[in-house]
């Protein structure tokens, strides 16, 4: 393709754009633009690392400090990053669950982000768009509302009559789910743990969530070598991810030796679906 690749990763969280996809992004920050695009400050979000629990400075303080954390794990990816400005919608817990809050993201109008992500992307002009699938990856509602959010803004970019205060329109080549998360993955990992005699953290993850149907694979990108930038964006969530922890817990030789790729699934295209598993998101693309 002449024009640089334009990728736009649209998340729901600080911290979710470390854990699906980052090394692509990563990858492709060297050859061309990323945009993340994170829907909710995670304003609702617990303190997930043991080593900080308890911390009244953080709990207190906690938009702020995941601010700067989304910082510095964008320093570490290379990439650019905005804000859509909505609020955390929490994870529901309990029998029946209780309602969502009435500001949360998952709880307004779906317009009002569209709206937004669509002024996102005719600035931005990605030719490939990342996000979730319509189960949300995990279903965390403010997750599955970035699914409804990213697919009718994409829609939505193309059509002149949208929402033309936001900018001339603007075609998404390829809408891709991320499938990071996959059951094969976390099997191949809690198989060679155990194999090399070493104790596996997946099997509650695989009791919990192992059942989940299996995506799709359209891209399978080889970017190992972009892990090390993968981590350190992680260990920048440090109130989110626990250095000791589930995302950690592979000895990074052998991660790279048994799954050394990140997966997607494509959703949508205006350039035709791939006969065989692509290696590139902006194969078919030409401008």
């Amino acid at each position: 393709m002449t024009r640089e690749p334009r990728l736009m990763a649209v998340h729901a969280h600080p911290d979710d754009e470390s854990s699906k996809g980052a090394a692509t992004m990563a990858h492709y920050a060297t050859i061309g633009r990323v945009r993340v695009v994170t829907c909710t400050g995670g304003e609702r979000g617990s303190i997930l690392n043991p080593r900080l629990v308890g911390r009244t400075d953080i709990e207190e303080n906690m938009p702020a400090i995941r601010q700067q954390e989304m910082t510095a794990a964008a320093e570490a990816l290379g990439i650019e990053h905005t804000w859509l400005g909505f609020v955390d919608s929490g994870l529901p817990e309990g029998e029946p669950l209780p309602p969502l809050p009435d500001d949360c993201f998952a709880s307004i109008p779906l317009e009002e982000p569209v709206g937004r992500l669509v002024a996102e992307i005719r600035e931005f002009k990605p030719q490939v768009l990342t996000t979730y699938n319509e189960l949300g990856g995990y279903p965390h509602p403010d997750h599955i509302r970035v699914h409804e959010v990213s697919m009718a803004a994409v829609e939505a970019a193309s059509d002149p009559t949208r929402f033309p205060e936001a900018g001339d329109p603007w075609t998404v080549s390829k809408v891709y789910y991320d499938v990071s998360f996959s059951p094969d993955r976390i099997q191949a990992f809690h198989e060679v743990l155990i194999a090399e005699g070493l104790e596996s953290p997946f099997a509650e993850w695989m009791e919990r969530r192992g059942k989940t149907p299996t995506r799709r694979v359209d891209a399978r990108l080889e970017v190992s070598e972009f892990f090390p930038q993968r981590d350190q964006a992680l260990l920048a969530h440090a109130t989110q991810i626990d250095p000791d922890g589930f995302f950690m817990a592979v000895p990074r030789d052998i991660e790279a030796r048994v799954w050394p790729w990140e997966e997607f699934e494509l959703a949508h295209s205006v350039v035709g679906y791939p006969d065989e598993i692509e290696t590139d998101l902006f194969a078919r693309i030409e401008e």
